[in-house]
């Protein structure tokens, strides 16, 4: 019996497959780590050809633990957004290590477009600002500095996509689609127009005949091959990390809001059928696309949250392991004056400063691993109070807040975001929603439910929720902390 769906959740630092019943309930996962490529400073990498072969490993692997192909249902796709990956149409294989999002190499590149004054048009066609976090400038750069991306444009035989668009070619043995969330990520598509701009192709240099096509983010979207698991299985769902676990954490009303805490930290607010315009330097984006109508979202983007644990742990050795922040930050009355503005690849929303490094301020002998820990915990309200400010100056107040992904399992954290943001906040205690997200999407993209409400009521869990405790006094001292340890930055 077909009753199950398969998730192919490619994220920043792992790959994994994820199996769910049409009650959301989870029945496997399997999960393998991506190696991170560093080129120089401030450039991230990925092997495609390694992402492609370690979800392929995970996908057979929980499905063969089920008893085999003839249990799954539908396949859902979520993946990290903005990476781009550069392949050969003909061969199927890569032309160049894909660029991750946090990739700062054209940074040059958008100034100039700035100085150009490109900017305020593309802000209010794409719903996004000019920095080196988004997809078509990566394309740009890959066509001027890769002889063979260069060479497959020159022979019509290159093919340019997002993660999704990499795992679901591969799949299908050539099909090339993004699906609408995805694609309003990339630069080159207007919120409102149905597929990617010419003119923003233009601007940007990049070839139109190389991008896929736009498509839902749910429906009969494509079918894998017999050849991966035995069987062929339609891909019914498929959506942007963040978009996928705003709708896992039923984020279906405009007003509603989400915050993921994962390799970085994203904010998504629901904004309905309007398109949105922010005057505070959000973005807009499309949140999903259902039969060619879309649902928009403000987001604010923050590029370093649970890679400054893992930076701590692994280049600094100050933890042994991210779960121990917990106990360090609660065993202090506070950091003792220690701030971390945690700007190791620049700062995202609502500065967007590209160029901003990472500060360490009020150091003292006293400070020891605790302090350390905790600002490192405490940089994470801080970074989410300022998009919180941004966010009430465009007309769109938090009335509370959903957390999800690996860091919101950490109740401290959780309990800190709640006293400065001085809101309810809200943790599903499945925090993966991710992953269930993407479910939700292929189970209504296949009729297991007929809408994303049904599927959200039936798949989405019990919650823990965290009340503010904290004197305004004492979330007074350390905004004020951290507002002069961001002018540092």
């Amino acid at each position: 019996m077909s009753d199950l769906i398969l998730v192919l959740d490619e994220g920043t630092t792992s790959t994994r497959a994820m199996l769910f019943d049409a009650a959301g309930k989870p029945h496997g996962v399997a999960q393998q780590e991506l190696t991170q490529h560093y080129p120089q400073p401030g450039w991230v990498e990925h092997d495609a050809a390694e992402i492609w072969d370690k979800t392929l490993a995970c996908m057979r692997q929980v499905v063969e633990e089920v008893g085999g192909a003839d249990r799954i249902a539908c396949i859902g796709i979520t993946n990290q957004r903005e990476t781009v990956v550069a392949w050969d149409k003909q061969t199927g294989n890569p032309l160049a290590r894909a660029i991750v999002w946090q990739d700062r190499r054209t940074a040059e590149f958008c100034a100039d477009l700035r100085d150009a004054g490109h900017e305020a048009e593309v802000q209010q066609r794409t719903g996004l600002l000019l920095d080196p976090y988004f997809s078509g400038t990566k394309m740009r750069w890959l066509l001027d500095n890769d002889p063979s991306a260069r060479d497959a444009a020159d022979a019509g035989t290159l093919a340019f996509g997002t993660i999704e668009s990499w795992l679901l070619f591969k799949l299908t043995g050539g099909a090339h689609l993004s699906d609408a969330s995805n694609a309003s990520r990339t630069l080159l598509m207007e919120l409102g127009g149905a597929g990617f701009d010419p003119g923003l192709c233009d601007l940007f240099g990049v070839p139109h005949g190389a991008l896929p096509q736009v498509v839902d983010n749910a429906g009969g979207l494509a079918v894998a091959d017999a050849q991966w698991l035995g069987r062929a299985i339609p891909i019914t769902g498929m959506a942007g990390d963040q978009q996928a676990a705003t709708i896992g954490q039923s984020c279906l009303t405009p007003g509603d809001t989400k915050a993921t805490y994962g390799t970085g930290a994203f904010v998504l607010t629901n904004m309905g059928g309007e398109i949105p315009a922010s005057q505070n330097r959000l973005l807009g984006t499309v949140l999903y696309q259902m039969a060619g109508q879309r649902t928009y979202a403000i987001e604010g983007s923050v590029f370093v949250a649970g890679s400054l644990i893992q930076w701590l742990r692994d280049s600094l050795g100050v933890i042994g392991s991210a779960a121990e922040t917990e106990e360090l930050a609660g065993s202090i009355a506070d950091s003792g004056g220690v701030t971390i503005v945690p700007a190791l690849s620049g700062l995202g929303a609502p500065h967007w400063q590209a160029e901003a490094r990472g500060v360490i301020t009020g150091l003292s002998f006293a400070s020891g691993r605790a302090e350390i820990a905790r600002a490192a915990l405490e940089a994470m309200a801080h970074q989410t109070h300022d998009l919180a400010r941004a966010y009430t100056a465009d007309g769109a107040k938090w009335a509370k807040l959903k957390i999800d992904g690996g860091m919101a399992a950490n109740n401290w954290m959780a309990q800190d975001l709640a006293n400065m943001l001085n809101l309810s906040v809200e943790r599903p205690e499945f925090v993966e929603t991710t992953a269930l997200g993407a479910a939700m999407l292929a189970a209504v993209g296949v009729g297991l439910h007929p809408d994303l409400g049904g599927a959200a009521s039936a798949m989405r869990g019990a919650l823990v929720c965290f009340s503010p405790a904290m004197e305004d006094a004492v979330r007074s001292e350390r905004l004020d902390r951290w507002s002069r340890a961001l002018s540092a930055a």
